[in-house]
């Protein structure tokens, strides 16, 4: 881990910098540049709540930034986790070239999207201002729900950016994989208004051992509902996002100098 905390430090400029340009070319095609990143969320935050408030009466209080909560979490989870899987193929130029730690290559793409949620963010507060949502001490515990999304999410990126190298069909999977976890994660729905009465045990089985899930109702409750989440799962949801990132990285050093040959 020594090795790990050094090539951080040592390419944290290197990620910022590639990250920024990332940022730039994506919107230089675009009339409407940078404003594309607030309006796609907004757009899709109207769509589910009309087919999920309307159609399928789910509601909760708050409910446009109860789903706009839930999508901002699941496009950084869901987006970093598609985007890894063919992350190295897609630099092969770059690491066939200069020594690069390949997990900075993770660590880059995770500070495009997170820019990009940080955004959302912005557009949460204005809805709890719009909505009158009561702020509460508890609105500071987003910020370890966040941490947990973050090391959960990179320990995942290393795993699927190694087996990415060598499975071509990897990519297919992991689609069709997050396409089911959309729609048991909650992000439209409450899992315990819904599922709760007439399946009790499948509710906590979704809320409670669907990590992603888990972490969008925690933040849910702390920035719009001032509850506290269950902090205990929040560490134990944490310490497994620590262990995947340390199997993760350990794959990467020992197989790092076998990718060009394989790609």
């Amino acid at each position: 881990m020594t090795r790990f905390y050094r090539d951080i430090k040592h390419y944290l400029k290197y990620s910022i910098y590639a990250a920024r340009a990332e940022l730039k070319a994506e919107v230089s095609g675009s009339y409407l540049n940078w404003i594309w990143w607030i309006l796609e969320p907004l757009c899709m935050m109207l769509v589910y709540s009309f087919v999920f408030g309307v159609i399928f009466s789910a509601s909760s209080e708050f409910f446009p930034a109860f789903i706009f909560v839930g999508l901002t979490l699941w496009n950084f989870f869901s987006t970093n986790l598609k985007n890894s899987v063919k992350l190295m193929k897609n630099r092969k130029e770059l690491v066939s070239k200069v020594y690069l730690p390949k997990f900075i290559l993770v660590e880059t793409k995770m500070f495009v999207n997170g820019f990009k949620m940080m955004m959302s963010f912005g557009i949460i507060i204005l809805m709890m201002i719009f909505f009158q949502v009561p702020i509460t001490w508890n609105l500071l515990l987003a910020f370890p729900v966040l941490l947990s999304l973050w090391i959960l999410t990179f320990g995942l990126m290393t795993i699927l950016i190694h087996f990415g190298v060598y499975v071509e069909d990897l990519s297919t999977v992991v689609d069709i994989g997050l396409r089911l976890m959309f729609f048991v994660t909650g992000v439209m729905f409450s899992i315990e208004d819904r599922i709760g009465a007439s399946h009790p045990w499948l509710a906590s089985l979704l809320g409670t051992w669907n990590p992603i899930a888990f972490l969008i109702t925690s933040m849910r409750d702390s920035i719009l509902y001032g509850m506290t989440p269950n902090l205990l799962l929040l560490g134990v949801w944490t310490a497994v996002g620590i262990g995947i990132s340390a199997i993760g990285i350990s794959l990467i050093y020992r197989f790092e100098n076998s990718y060009v040959k394989v790609m």
